[in-house]
């Protein structure tokens, strides 16, 4: 009776899913995906003059559809996050991209500044789902941290290529052609990552998985989450990683163009050898994460960051102190390009283990935690705007010294050291 005996199955109480092995072409078709944001960003700061003249209004109401971009980015997150939770990850990716090519082509054809503004704030709303869905994706694909902080590190240096391109492509099509051209282009942009969902993406989130919320429950799902300590802390720290970060975008332009007398195209230059560096870390990011604790990673970065702020504000004041009249490469701007590098260079590192730290316990609510996560970077972005004009504005600092800008990174990096002592022991 026992030679005859049976081996005993597992019991499927007991039995968990193996994924099968992620395809090397998801994390590029994801990354492909969530450039949306920064290419629908950065393309078209160039023709900010040209859009005054077409559309007959003034500077400052072109540079608003800038700050209405971003509002429309985190309303959309918050609500297209729970919806990808309740119908899956792979229907609301695909209504946004319609949704954000459409209005970018109403963009394209808009008559006056008002049907811009509105085209764009809807454009962004749809926009947003590639923002947090991508991220939603691989937090179903891949459940271990460690890894996921890997493939988040590889859709880092997708995403990332897209800052280096973005603004020089602008600045071309508005040297030889219309600006129209930027937004007709985003628009079959949308179109192209439509195609490539339907065609490639699987759907990630498993039908048993997916939540039905009312919206009385989605408030407590959102005050919930922000009463987890691991998801706070991280997602904080992911939050003023974009005010350090959104400082520097807000400030750069005058400050090498207008202080240090950069031309648009040696600007353009420098603007991408930034992001290299940003991208060169994380894949770095990708390579540590499989030998070191990532929470140590990210907290080492943060240090660095700091470090280089600090540096970086040293320097800015003593050149508001001793002004110097010198264009070009100088000693000074030198020192000012390096103090910047070491500075923006770790968050190439911070951005994927602070995002991956926030998701690691929000399986079932991924989509709804990632867009949180998402429109907390882009309100801390926003203040971040607010204070560098403020400061500018200011007699002492001016719009065309570094001093603004280092003070905006300096408290972003200073905030997230603040935020490390706030995550639960590692497990």
């Amino acid at each position: 009776m026992v030679a005859n005996a049976q081996p005993q199955q597992p019991s499927s109480r007991h039995t968990y899913e193996v994924r099968p092995t992620t395809p090397w072409w998801l994390p590029v078709l994801l990354g492909f995906l969530t450039a949306v944001g920064p290419i629908s960003t950065d393309i078209y700061l160039p023709a900010f003059p040209s859009m005054v003249n077409t559309l007959h209004t003034s500077l400052s109401s072109v540079q608003m559809t800038l700050s209405i971009w971003f509002v429309g980015l985190a309303i959309g997150q918050l609500t297209v996050g729970p919806l990808s939770d309740r119908f899956g990850r792979r229907m609301p990716l695909i209504a946004g991209n319609v949704i954000f090519a459409v209005s970018s082509a109403i963009c394209a054809a808009a008559p006056d500044i008002m049907t811009f503004s509105i085209a764009r704030f809807v454009a962004s709303i749809g926009g947003s789902a590639s923002l947090v869905i991508p991220t939603a994706c691989v937090r179903d694909l891949v459940p271990d941290q460690r890894e996921g902080a890997r493939m988040m590190s590889r859709l880092v240096m997708v995403m990332g290529v897209v800052p280096i391109l973005a603004p020089m492509l602008g600045g071309i099509v508005v040297t030889f052609v219309s600006w129209r051209v930027i937004f007709w282009a985003s628009a079959a942009y949308g179109v192209l990552c439509v195609l490539l969902v339907v065609r490639m993406l699987p759907e990630t989130l498993e039908p048993d998985l997916r939540l039905r919320l009312p919206p009385i429950t989605l408030m407590m799902r959102y005050v919930m989450l922000l009463r987890h300590r691991a998801f706070l802390s991280h997602a904080l720290i992911s939050g003023f990683s974009t005010f350090l970060s959104f400082s520097y975008l807000t400030a750069a332009s005058p400050v090498f163009i207008n202080g240090f007398h950069f031309t648009p195209f040696q600007f353009s230059m420098l603007f991408g050898l930034f992001a290299v560096f940003m991208i060169g870390a994380s894949q770095v990011n990708g390579a540590l994460v499989s030998r070191f604790d990532p929470h140590r990673i990210l907290s080492v970065a943060i240090c660095v960051s700091l470090v280089g702020s600090l540096l970086l504000t040293a320097i800015s004041f003593w050149l508001n102190t001793h002004p110097t009249h010198e264009h070009g490469l100088s000693l000074t701007v030198i020192l000012v390009i390096l103090a910047m590098l070491l500075t923006l260079s770790p968050t190439g590192v911070i951005y994927p283990n602070a995002t991956m730290g926030a998701l690691a316990d929000q399986a079932r609510v991924a989509g709804t935690a990632s867009a949180l996560a998402g429109t907390m970077q882009y309100v801390f972005g926003a203040i971040a705007g607010v204070l560098i004009g403020l400061l500018s504005s200011l007699p002492f600092f001016g719009s065309e010294t570094p001093l603004p800008m280092a003070i905006g990174m300096a408290a972003g990096a200073v905030a997230m050291l603040l935020c490390l002592p706030m995550r639960p022991p590692v497990r």
